[in-house]
């Protein structure tokens, strides 16, 4: 079913170090941040989308830890948890997708985690970027794992290349 959010889409794109980003807002919020090879959609003018680039320019100058924008992702009540989780995930640091499921009170959620994790719309903002492996290892990246090890280098200097191996 359409929801009046679904009609009123708006699109703008970033060029980034990782790629191209397809920011995606309506008038609830931004509702996706996804990476793509070439525009798909004819760029529009949103203030949310102005305050989306402005605040993803400062992320990857260094200059911006935590985003201010309002969020409208679809999901399950279950998947918006973990991106809730996700996102008390502080600049520079990582977690493992058991720790997520602990943080959930179901430690057997493992896998449950790792599948919301990979369906998350908005990239970096909902940093999916930092759940890692139990064993410090870089796992499934929905941008690939070379933007997931750049993402982790980025926000934590310590972060070393091997861990994505």
């Amino acid at each position: 079913m359409t929801t009046p959010a679904d009609c009123n889409q708006s699109y703008d794109y970033l060029s980034t170090a990782t790629g191209l980003l397809k920011i995606t807002a309506n008038d609830l919020g931004i509702s996706a941040i996804t990476y793509v090879e070439q525009q798909d959609q004819p760029p529009s003018s949103h203030p949310l989308l102005r305050k989306a680039k402005q605040q993803l320019i400062e992320y990857f100058n260094n200059e911006r830890e935590v985003f201010d924008l309002p969020l409208a992702a679809k999901g399950t009540v279950f998947q918006r948890k973990v991106w809730q989780l996700l996102r008390d995930i502080p600049y520079g640091q990582t977690c493992s997708y058991g720790d997520i499921a602990k943080r959930l009170d179901n430690p057997k959620a493992v896998r449950a985690v790792g599948s919301a994790n990979g369906r998350n719309p908005i990239s970096i903002i909902v940093p999916c970027h930092r759940v890692i492996g139990a064993n410090g290892t870089l796992t499934g990246y929905a941008g690939g794992l070379k933007r997931k090890a750049y993402l982790l280098q980025l926000e934590n200097s310590l972060f070393s290349a091997h861990q994505a191996k």
